[in-house]
């Protein structure tokens, strides 16, 4: 009886993963290519469709920056944390490649061995409700593969690319969670509701 609840679980949440992980793709779908540097400048050399003599005005992901982190040759900055009505927390924004070379995201990775398989991503990271002393690990679908970006060769040299991850969402009542990736050091992120 226990193997066919897990079977049938297991094939509800990754039902469910498939699902999210269409939609964050048809989200991504407008942002201009992974890479693409979005500086105020560049976007106003392109054209604005704001009036001449108008400051544009900047979206609502350029104006919130949740928290920034460094270490290594990366410099990481999280932009959202969006609790959703299904019981997912998606957190995303960008890292950027402060080295002098490609970087592969190998220290990133999971110790799981569901979650080896994913190489370069954010399949290590996890999320910490302090008040609620809860530790959340990455979601991944019924094939181990995880609800996160992978870094498929690498990036380059002064790139920033965009990145999300998944996770179980916390309770309710929990407004701040604990984001860690890698070596790097905690990030707190404040969680609002999509």
């Amino acid at each position: 009886m226990n193997k066919w609840r897990d079977r049938k679980v297991r094939s509800v949440l990754g039902a469910v993963a498939v699902v999210n992980v269409l939609a964050l793709a048809m989200v991504g779908c407008g942002t201009g290519g992974e890479g693409e540097d979005r500086s105020p400048s560049k976007e106003n050399s392109r054209g604005s469709s704001a009036s001449e003599g108008e400051d544009p005005k900047p979206s609502a992901t350029e104006r919130q920056v949740l928290a920034q982190i460094k270490g290594g040759d990366v410099a990481v900055t999280v932009k959202s944390a969006v609790r959703d009505s299904g019981g997912f927390l998606t957190v995303s924004g960008d890292v950027q490649n402060t080295g002098s070379g490609i970087w592969l995201a190998s220290d990133w990775q999971s110790d799981e061995r569901e979650l080896k398989k994913n190489g370069g991503s954010l399949a290590g990271a996890t999320i910490v409700d302090t008040a609620a002393k809860k530790k959340y690990l990455v979601l991944r679908d019924t094939t181990g593969r995880c609800l996160c970006t992978k870094f498929e060769g690498g990036v380059d040299e002064g790139k920033t690319v965009d990145w999300y991850a998944q996770f179980p969402a916390p309770p309710q009542e929990s407004e701040k969670v604990e984001l860690q990736i890698g070596a790097m050091p905690p990030a707190t992120i404040q969680i609002s509701e999509g």
